[in-house]
């Protein structure tokens, strides 16, 4: 009864309530995770493999049974920050050298010089000291090689974004996501951004959608190192966010009169 009087002395207040109301509603099917589409294990690959890339720093741990012969290639630095203090291979990290990959992809190792890391992968990267090492400088040598700075960013409406150092060099987008506290609730799912660099220090963009299984075929549900993971806010929380405070005002004043009014004519 109230809220029929109201519409035909009010409907302009009506309306904007209304809009208030409905647009605050989020829809389930804009928030869900994986409830579209089916997981098409033909196309799914769990294998992953790391690639070095400019900016890496890295640490090259050589062993052998000839003890003497790798003291040259396993240089004492400064300390690293390797989680719980250790580095590739065992040995701590206030023992071991790191090298920096530099733009053109080169590190400067003891005694063989300038090598290209760069672009390659760990197996390749072993594959090439292997050779240069065996047999003229070491015996059957073992080699590790692991990254100290691999990390990735996430940015935009997850709880909290920021830089993740990554210790293990593995990690999949939704562990991303969930190392920043899972997306906000305004957040879009559908249209998430992952930029990589690739060859060439070209940068590229991916788009993934979260509500659907299709997220376990991308090429970057497992992420690289420096990777850049953007999540946008909806259209709605945007547009409220884009409203200037004349609109809020109005808003306010509205609700303030429409309360007023609802109370004299009862």
């Amino acid at each position: 009864m109230i809220y029929s009087k109201l519409q035909k002395k009010f409907p302009f207040l009506i309306f904007v309530v209304s809009l208030m109301f409905f647009g605050s509603c989020v829809s389930k099917k804009k928030i869900t995770y994986f409830q579209k589409d089916k997981i098409d294990q033909a196309l799914v690959d769990n294998s992953y493999q790391t690639i070095f890339k400019p900016d890496d720093v890295v640490v090259i741990n050589i062993s052998s049974l000839d003890t003497e012969a790798v003291q040259l290639f396993n240089m004492a630095g400064t300390p690293t920050s390797v989680e719980n203090g250790a580095s590739a291979g065992g040995a701590s990290s206030q023992s071991q050298q790191s090298y920096l990959v530099d733009s053109k992809g080169m590190i400067d190792f003891p005694v063989l010089g300038e090598i290209k890391l760069g672009g390659l992968t760990r197996e390749s990267a072993i594959k090439l000291l292997k050779d240069k090492l065996d047999p003229q400088y070491v015996k059957d040598p073992t080699i590790n090689i692991r990254i100290i700075n691999y990390k990735i960013s996430i940015l935009g409406a997850v709880r909290t974004p920021g830089t993740y150092t990554i210790p293990n060099e593995r990690i999949s987008i939704l562990e991303a996501i969930a190392m920043a506290g899972d997306l906000q609730i305004s957040a879009r799912r559908d249209n998430i951004m992952v930029q990589r660099e690739e060859g060439n220090n070209k940068k590229i963009q991916y788009r993934v959608d979260l509500l659907s299984n299709t997220i376990n075929t991308s090429p970057v549900f497992y992420l690289q190192q420096n990777d850049v993971i953007y999540v946008e806010q909806n259209s709605a929380s945007m547009q409220s966010a884009s409203s200037n405070t004349t609109t809020s005002l109005f808003i306010t004043i509205a609700g303030f009169l429409l309360t007023m009014v609802s109370i004299i004519i009862r």
